[in-house]
């Protein structure tokens, strides 16, 4: 069966579904934006127009863009320019990321960052496509900031085990990869050099390198798959040992990117939450406005990661 709007999703606006309403910015939000402006750092909150950015950044996440902000793939659904970076990378840019987030953390406001995401655009342009870079960032954030949790959500790194190795020992509390769509539709949505069977490959290897890192794998709905394709790649993450699924909205960047195939009502999404979590995923969170880093800290951390620290103190 195919997911179709709920009868309920008839308030339009601006050709939008009547549910898709965006936070307005908080006091807090315009601090860090200008913050991290001034380390001269790039967030894919920003870069990817992610309409979370106020909500997450006010409430303890934040998530941050290493490696540039050029792309090297040319995905069909992503807001990232696409270019050649021509092998250039930043070296300091993981102890700016640290100095960031301590001066973020010391801004006044109650809402500390606790959590971070670090991603990165696709960098096939250098010999080990940056999954150097991400250990360095994990190992600088984790050592100048005590008792900060990060997750990264890394490129597919051609399928490299000792990419993946690499950032695997760098030490992060979650590891990610996106699937993205389903499998029919891959090659549709996403750039050639990515693949059902490669991100696959990718999120299996983390759990093979170490079994105890939470792995963690997104899927954008409204590109025009079905409920059950949706339910056939739940099943596939659950199979290479991914713990934590999230379902968001595809919301298109702009005219030349894929169109929206259908908005989703929340209560397809709460459906689809309910099916993941009988299946067995450890954590769902779905929904129009979820995002692979969607509140990070508030859905993930503090629902299970600090509840494992308090069973491993019991």
């Amino acid at each position: 069966m195919r997911i179709q709007l709920a009868a309920e999703s008839t308030h339009v606006y601006g050709g939008k579904p009547g549910w898709l309403k965006i936070r307005p910015p908080t006091e807090t939000f315009a601090e860090l934006k200008e913050l991290v402006a001034h380390f001269g750092l790039h967030t894919v909150c920003e870069e990817a127009h992610c309409p979370n950015m106020s909500e997450c950044w006010s409430g303890g996440t934040a998530t941050f863009m290493v490696l540039g902000d050029t792309c090297t793939r040319g995905c069909k659904f992503c807001a990232v320019k696409t270019g050649n970076p021509r092998g250039i990378v930043n070296k300091a840019e993981p102890s700016m990321l640290a100095m960031c987030i301590k001066e973020m953390n010391q801004l006044g406001s109650s809402d500390k960052i606790d959590y971070i995401v670090i991603t990165s655009v696709d960098r096939d342009d250098i010999p080990d496509q940056g999954a150097g870079h991400f250990a360095s960032c994990v190992k600088e954030v984790k050592k100048a900031v005590h008792g900060i949790m990060v997750e990264v959500l890394t490129p597919d790194f051609r399928g490299s085990n000792e990419c993946i190795r690499t950032v695997v020992e760098a030490g992060p509390d979650v590891f990610g990869h996106n699937l993205e769509t389903v499998r029919r539709l891959q090659g549709k949505v996403r750039d050639p050099r990515a693949g059902y069977e490669q991100s696959l490959s990718v999120l299996a290897t983390i759990k093979e390198i170490n079994p105890k890192v939470f792995t963690k794998s997104s899927i954008m709905l409204g590109l025009g798959e079905t409920e059950e394709e949706v339910i056939l790649a739940m099943n596939d993450l659950l199979a290479v040992g991914v713990d934590i699924l999230t379902l968001g909205q595809y919301l298109r960047p702009s005219a030349l990117h894929l169109p929206v195939a259908e908005y989703i009502a929340p209560e397809r999404f709460n459906k689809l939450k309910l099916a993941g979590e009988s299946l067995g995923f450890k954590y769902v969170a779905a929904g129009p406005f979820v995002r692979s880093s969607y509140r990070a800290g508030e859905l993930f951390v503090k629902n299970v990661l600090k509840a494992k620290d308090l069973e491993d103190y019991s």
